[in-house]
């Protein structure tokens, strides 16, 4: 298992103090906890695998994409043709959004070295201006790539799947009382998420 945020415990004590209910789910996960990721384009390029579709189907995708590519680097993506990325599962847009950041990245257009001085809403504001990634996906990347500890990516159907069941019985409710739930775990909204998706089966796609 990779090193723990550095924040990790100190966020588990505090949840847990607030939270009854996320504190049963941290107990239930006690050796467990998000892992960074440290290549913003293999952070990226699964975030976009994962958009809009299941934890399942994303994992599945995710898998014969890593198959194909062999190496989930600009470098191995750009050669690949639109039907070798159509027969992993991928849609046709994500196709192009996938082939449209190795490029990015290869032509050196995404400037990754400014992201981790930068605010959390600066970063969003700079990811979605590439093609294809949107708030969701600037989201993921700042709770895996860049470990930002106060993310909350209510867009996220396994989050909402989450705070449904653990919550509300797994009743639909609206996006404005979920968005008051994540209200009350600031400035630890990450490590909630993570460990909500953490109570689904199967967990989510690790980015």
């Amino acid at each position: 298992m990779g090193m723990k945020p550095d924040y990790w415990d100190s966020a588990k004590r505090a949840l847990a103090r607030r939270d009854p209910v996320l504190a049963a789910i941290m107990r239930r996960h006690p050796r467990v906890h998000l892992e960074p990721r440290g290549e913003p384009f293999h952070t990226l390029a699964r975030a976009i695998v994962g958009q809009q579709i299941s934890v399942k189907a994303a994992q599945s995708v995710w898998n014969r994409f890593v198959e194909v590519a062999v190496e989930v680097v600009p470098e191995k993506i750009i050669p690949l043709k639109k039907p070798q990325l159509r027969a992993c599962g991928l849609s046709e847009r994500k196709c192009e959004y996938i082939s449209d950041l190795a490029q990015r990245f290869a032509d050196g257009h995404v400037h990754v070295h400014r992201w981790p001085r930068m605010g959390d809403e600066e970063v969003i504001a700079d990811l979605v201006q590439v093609r294809g990634i949107g708030r969701w996906t600037a989201e993921m990347f700042l709770m895996f790539n860049l470990l930002r500890p106060d993310v909350f990516p209510l867009d996220d159907l396994g989050l909402q799947k989450g705070l449904r069941l653990a919550y509300h019985g797994g009743r639909k409710v609206s996006m404005k009382t979920l968005r008051r739930r994540g209200e009350a775990w600031r400035p630890w909204r990450s490590v909630a998420t993570w460990y909500l998706w953490r109570s689904l089966d199967p967990v989510p796609v690790e980015y």
